[in-house]
């Protein structure tokens, strides 16, 4: 998509966290890397961009391509700022958010309510003469002056958005395309079920179209700023949640699909690391300064879901499947109950934790990792951030007082509760799902991840640990290593009794062409975008659907044979019980452009270690121990590292603890594997 003559050669992927805002960039025409972490500004986006540009030696008239991600979504989500919005249902359906799903998350948990409060009040839900069966044929036809009354009561309700989720829309969407023209001739802001969620059931259709509505002013005008702001030489993409970059425009239409983009980034970069490494059962755990993420990866393909919560609240959209948990190196530790508790509130950037030295008040794991001399006291972080040891002391002080430990048994009482929090989210990923957590390596990346990979791993029974090349800014490595792409799904039901290979073949068709759009609005061309087809199938009456890959299947038998070997490898039985295709899902991609590893050096016979100094460490089970602090750009291929060790870059500290082995790889990932039985 670069071309190498065009004075703008730098491709540059930024991930904007809760903390820190990660940026690398890479040199089109050399080959060059450059990489750097500044604070975030929730404030001011924009500017932080402009920061990050700044903290690797470039301008805009440098770049040729920016993807970032974005936590802004997710945030407006968990905060509760979201626009106000109207919602239009099928008359006789306004009560949809209110009745919800008749379940409670936490069971047995009588104090906590059953669900959350409806996102649209009742006065602002409307009811429209209108009305399709379930196989898509219209049973009431809506009329001029129904469209007409609907649009004057929306726009009564001075909501800042409208949300249409209309009965049975995922299979006929005339009537909510026909009221869609009309109301985004009187609101800017028209977010349609079939547009952003062609499914059936229809709590989740409703819910995930009515969040779309209410994030989009806020995208809205973060992306036209955004795109006022970058000239016109350079392409701008946003990283979505399936794992792909997305248009601009694309982004406007679906916001909600940003919600987890930057998270999605990194799961989508370690899912490359693994087939780099010929890993085959992975688990992605990225820690940043605000929460965790986790994700299992299979044979170098991340795993992508269509039933998600975001805020506590359902989602029906693809996405890739992350647990996330309120534990980051910024998560706030307290004492309760003669023993700790971590997050999930976040000292977030500003003012940080105490050991940055900018008014953080509060104890977080970080303070902890500073106090047990992981972090290097005479580094900057971040540009400008100086750590203050005195300041994390301080604030670990009262915790110690209450649980009678000195300070340095407190900060690792910190760090082993916060490895346990994390190993209950490796678990929910594995063990619940049927997969042997033992067998899988431990991909850790995050401002954090590399300092609480080897406590994790002995915690969960993990003996191999990959920490790839730039860990620190791995999601923003994801933005622009990834492949440019777009996932789409909806509903078909199309039964085994009534099969039709050539309905079946129109509407993945359809949806290919679907799919493809945003990437052609990207300008990418057609001739290069390819399409990886799934089918959701499940017995006629069964709850879950199964995905079967089903590129180049058409008949019948084929598919018949797909799913019940998937159906035998999910749940151990396939019947000739009579099926259907719930759904459908179409991934529009092209390669992603090749970047070249940093360059490593071989170990030559006798090489040292590239030591930059020593300083006391303390480890889980022992006392202080001099631990020395190793330059991992200057470590070469394949000498081994005997723990206890720090290895560190410009952006990452990863601890080797005493009895691990660390070694690089010809493509700068740095292998760890821990002792047998520690």
């Amino acid at each position: 998509m670069t071309n190498s003559a065009n004075p703008r050669r730098w491709r540059v992927g930024i991930d904007i966290g809760g903390t820190f805002t990660d940026v690398v960039a890479i040199d089109t025409a050399g080959g060059e890397r450059r990489l750097a972490k500044v604070p975030t500004v929730p404030s001011a986006p924009l500017s932080g961009l402009v920061a990050a540009l700044d903290a690797v030696g470039l301008g805009w008239a440098d770049v040729s391509e920016l993807v970032h991600g974005t936590t802004m979504v997710t945030n407006a989500l968990v905060e509760g700022k979201t626009a106000p919005v109207a919602l239009v249902t099928t008359r006789g359906f306004e009560d949809v958010l209110a009745i919800a799903r008749q379940s409670r998350q936490t069971l047995y948990d009588l104090a906590t309510p059953p669900r959350l409060a409806p996102d649209v009040p009742q006065d602002c839900c409307f009811g429209f003469d209108e009305r399709v069966d379930a196989q898509g044929r219209v049973v009431v036809e809506p009329t001029d002056a129904e469209i007409e009354r609907l649009v004057a009561k929306v726009r009564a309700s001075r909501a800042g958005a409208v949300a249409v989720a209309l009965l049975h829309a995922y299979a006929e969407p005339a009537h909510e395309a026909r009221l869609g023209v009309k109301l985004r001739e009187a609101m800017p802001h028209v977010s349609l079920s079939h547009e952003v969620s062609p499914e059936a059931r229809e709590y989740e259709r409703t819910l995930t179209t009515v969040l779309n509505a209410g994030v989009m002013p806020l995208a809205s005008t973060y992306v036209e700023r955004l795109a006022g702001h970058v000239p016109a030489g350079t392409h701008v993409h946003l990283f979505h949640s399936a794992g792909g970059m997305t248009s601009l425009a694309a982004a406007r239409a679906r916001p909600l699909s940003l919600a987890m983009s930057g998270p999605a980034a990194g799961a989508a970069a370690a899912a490359g690391a693994a087939a780099e490494a010929g890993i085959s059962h992975a688990l992605a755990f990225d820690m940043g300064g605000t929460t965790t993420d986790v994700s299992l990866i299979v044979d170098g393909v991340v795993e992508i879901a269509s039933n998600r919560r975001l805020a506590g609240r359902p989602v029906r959209q693809p996405m890739v499947a992350i647990e996330s948990i309120g534990a980051g190196g910024g998560s706030i530790v307290r004492a309760a109950h003669g023993g700790l508790t971590i997050g999930p509130d976040s000292a977030g950037a500003d003012p940080g934790p105490a050991v940055y030295a900018r008014g953080g008040a509060r104890p977080t794991i970080t303070d902890a990792n500073a106090i047990l001399g992981y972090l290097d006291p005479d580094r900057v972080l971040g540009g400008s951030i100086r750590l203050d040891l005195d300041a994390a002391a301080k604030v670990l002080a009262p915790i110690g007082e209450a649980l009678g430990r000195d300070t340095h048994g407190t900060a690792l009482g910190v760090v082993q509760v916060a490895n346990a929090v994390m190993a209950r989210a490796l678990r929910r990923v594995t063990v619940e799902r049927g997969v042997d957590i033992r067998g899988c390596t431990l991909i850790a990346f995050g401002g954090a991840g590399p300092m609480h990979a080897c406590g994790l791993a002995r915690e969960v029974g993990i003996d191999s640990i990959l920490v790839p090349g730039v860990s620190g800014g791995f999601s923003a490595y994801g933005c622009i290593s990834a492949e440019p792409s777009f996932t789409l799904q909806r509903t078909v039901r199309l039964k085994r009794s009534d099969w039709s290979e050539d309905r079946f073949d129109a509407a993945l068709a359809e949806l290919r062409a679907q799919a493809a759009e945003p990437l052609v609005e990207a300008g990418i061309d057609a001739g290069l975008i390819t399409a990886a087809e799934t089918a959701l199938l499940r017995y006629v009456g069964q709850s879950d659907a199964v995905e079967v890959p089903v590129a180049g299947m058409r008949a019948a038998d084929d598919i018949t044979r797909a799913f019940h070997q998937a159906h035998l490898r999910l749940y151990g039985y396939a019947t000739d019980e009579p099926w259907e295709v719930e759904s459908i899902r179409v991934r529009a991609s092209v390669p992603a452009t090749r970047i070249a590893a940093a360059p490593v050096t071989a170990a030559g016979a006798g090489a040292d270690l590239p030591v930059n100094s020593r300083n006391t460490c303390w480890f889980d089970g022992t006392g202080p121990v001099e631990t020395p602090r190793i330059d991992r750009d200057r470590l070469p291929v394949d000498l081994k590292v005997q723990g206890p060790a720090i290895i560190e870059d410009a952006v990452s500290t990863v601890v080797v603890e005493p009895g691990a082995t660390a070694w690089t790889d010809r493509f700068g990932h740095l292998h760890i594997r821990l002792a047998t039985g520690s």
